[in-house]
């Protein structure tokens, strides 16, 4: 990692832990849209380990929880974390969650092929440099059991914040504080090698919108 990759991590870091600190429960309680595709995915598939990556405040979670997932939820915001434990206890599913304050630019605390299930809400399209998700993606392979389904979002090129604001380069733009690498459809069929692709489902969601790829892939049994 480079100095100004080293630098940008850490400001993204602090920016997300005061973002959460000063508005809980920012996206809300309701489940995303693609966390409901992705439940019915891995109910479809037998899954009944979920390891979710970035998971926020928990909203998607402990959507999962309350479907009868067994959650792992990492982020690397430790505030955001005690959020979603509070919260879990609350709806009466903190049985069912555990939370790991992790950064996914390093390897994944986890067994190889360990998880039934894997989920990433707009995580991938984070400050990480294409190294980094290449070897994110990798670390995900690794710990998914042979059918193992993998749910992932990012904004894309066609984003309106595309080439908007900072520049920091591999076509990560920081914009209003928060640095997002804007994904062309190249990278996530670089990603997809060696995978089974099943889906690349363009969506908007949020009020500019922000244009998104929901990617649904499984590892070869």
């Amino acid at each position: 990692m480079s100095e100004h990759e080293r630098k940008l991590a850490e400001a993204q870091r602090e920016h997300w832990q005061q973002t959460y600190g000063e508005h809980p429960g920012r996206y809300g309680e309701e489940p995303s849209e693609p966390a409901v595709h992705a439940a019915a995915v891995f109910r479809a598939a037998d899954a009944h380990e979920v390891l979710e990556l970035g998971a926020g405040h928990g909203r998607d979670a402990l959507h999962f929880a309350r479907d009868g997932f067994t959650v792992l939820a990492t982020d690397f915001s430790p505030g955001s974390l005690e959020q979603l434990r509070e919260a879990a206890e609350v709806q009466g599913v903190a049985e069912r969650v555990t939370t790991a304050v992790h950064d996914v630019r390093e390897p994944l605390p986890l067994a190889d092929a360990s998880v039934d299930a894997v989920f990433a809400h707009m995580l991938l399209c984070m400050a990480l440099t294409t190294k980094e998700i290449h070897a994110l993606v990798a670390e995900v392979r690794r710990v998914l059991r042979p059918g193992g389904a993998f749910v992932y979002t990012v904004r894309h090129i066609g984003d309106a914040h595309y080439e908007v604001g900072i520049g920091h380069g591999d076509d990560i733009w920081e914009h209003g504080g928060f640095a997002v690498h804007f994904f062309p459809r190249a990278l996530v069929d670089h990603l997809a090698e060696g995978w089974i692709l099943h889906e690349v489902h363009a969506f908007e969601e949020g009020g500019l919108p922000r244009r998104l790829w929901r990617v649904t892939q499984t590892v070869p049994r």
